[in-house]
């Protein structure tokens, strides 16, 4: 008997010492897989994945299938800010937060965290509560302000005293209801600066939104390190908030930004992780003069320890053949002579061709390009062939006189192909005359078009 009783307290106990986290979405997706991570810094650490189980139920008369998926969290899970994730293209997901209690929670997979509602888990009711809440108190006041800025007649003095009382009440009542709980910093952090009274002019308004912005957020907050918070809330103030039509301006707005976001971490480890986030950020539009202006002023300041050569190694290469780059060096033979890129000196500009015999696109442009320039002087081509063997290139090079032609072994495995990222032939490089990569046509009509400019 005492066995049983012993068997019967561990099961319980065992019980007890786990939590669920549960969703649902509707409609469902096309795909049966959820993950689990655990935000840490700007980056995401893997828990689980979870099966996406599809049920029918009637809703007003109509059969809608809904998704549904369970995660079970042992009792040493750590509290934090955690993520789920789901569908590979056009990838979705739900943030919440984990406090030793289950959590339940429904949503519309386009449009997840608009509109996700939590069942259970008290940290995450009162938290969704306040941002939705806030976001409606806050907007109101917005309004009032936008329509002063956009019609200075207007006397909207007392509405804004009003719509500003009632904003500061909605926080007030917000951080005592979350006293003890782990998302207080998160409503502290959202906290936006609004001035007692209405603000004149569109300079005034907009230099105290940039000014303030950050005001709020304890950067040596764990809570907040160890989410997406202050990641969000930088993505907003580099890419949107400071934004200018001027392309020049804008360069200009993107490193002081920069620059703002960066004075206020103190934590190396975090720091690093911005700086590559940004980086991956300014990737995205080959913004080169941005990822070098982080990568000489931040990266490469921080300690050598911190310094991840993987991740540098990889940028330089990635970038290394963009337009603003001076071009990858290499040699070749030619009439017996060893021949080297950058010690060219022949013409204004040189137009730089990797194709193969082995492309029949590439047969039929090559010769175009080589007839089109045949009377320019001011350009000099180098045709680098990627081919298996030197069989074909040998006599179809004797077609195309006056230009140099540079033999690459193991085509797309060749060493110079892959530094300037070759993926496809004919691809074209045009060059200044120091090299540098300033043009990068994709097409022959592009070519003849650059050239016909000049």
């Amino acid at each position: 008997m005492k066995k049983i009783l012993v068997l019967i307290f561990l099961i319980s106990s065992f019980a007890q010492a786990q939590y669920t986290v549960n969703g649902t979405m509707s409609p469902t997706i096309d795909t049966d897989w959820v993950i689990l991570y655990k935000i840490e810094g700007a980056s995401q650490k893997f828990i689980q994945n979870s099966k996406i189980k599809i049920d029918s139920v009637d809703i007003q008369g109509k059969k809608q299938a809904i998704g549904s998926f369970s995660f079970t969290l042992p009792e040493n899970t750590k509290v934090g800010s955690y993520r789920i994730t789901y569908r590979l293209e056009n990838a979705g997901f739900v943030d919440f937060v984990f406090n030793k209690e289950d959590v339940n929670f429904g949503f519309h997979p386009e449009y997840a965290n608009q509109t996700v509602t939590f069942t259970t888990s008290k940290e995450n009711m009162l938290y969704k509560d306040y941002v939705d809440n806030i976001s409606i108190a806050q907007e109101k006041l917005d309004s009032i302000q936008v329509a002063v800025l956009q019609n200075q007649d207007l006397d909207l003095k007392n509405e804004y005293k009003e719509a500003l009382k009632t904003v500061n009440n909605i926080q007030k009542g917000y951080l005592e209801a979350s006293n003890g709980m782990y998302v207080q910093p998160f409503i502290k952090a959202s906290k936006r600066i609004n001035l007692p009274e209405i603000i004149e002019t569109s300079e005034k308004y907009m230099a105290t939104m940039i000014g303030t912005f950050f005001d709020p957020i304890d950067f040596k907050s764990k809570t907040l390190l160890n989410s997406a918070f202050i990641t969000d809330k930088i993505t907003d103030y580099v890419f949107y908030i400071n934004y200018s039509p001027d392309p020049a301006t804008q360069q200009k707005l993107f490193k002081q930004s920069v620059d703002t976001v960066l004075s206020k971490i103190e934590n190396l480890s975090y720091k690093k992780e911005i700086i590559e986030f940004l980086i991956n950020q300014f990737e995205t539009d080959t913004n080169l003069e941005l990822i070098d202006y982080l990568f000489d002023n931040y990266y490469s300041k921080l300690p050598t320890n911190l310094q991840d050569k993987g991740f540098i190694d990889g940028k330089e290469a990635l970038f290394a053949a963009e337009i603003g780059r001076i071009a990858p060096d290499f040699s070749w033979k030619e009439g017996g002579k060893q021949l080297t890129l950058s010690k060219l000196n022949e013409a204004e500009n040189y137009l730089l061709i990797f194709w193969s015999t082995t492309c029949s696109h590439c047969l039929t442009e090559i010769p175009q390009v080589h007839t089109f320039l045949a009377e320019n002087d001011q350009v000099k081509v180098i045709a680098y062939s990627l081919e298996s063997d030197s069989f074909g290139w040998n006599s179809f090079k004797k077609t195309l006189p006056n230009w140099h032609h540079v033999l690459g072994l193991n085509k797309w495995e060749n060493k110079t192909a892959r530094t300037y990222n070759i993926i496809a032939t004919p691809s074209y490089f045009i060059l200044d005359a120091n090299k540098k990569i300033i043009a990068k046509p994709e097409h022959l009509q592009d070519v003849k078009l650059f050239f016909d400019k000049k």
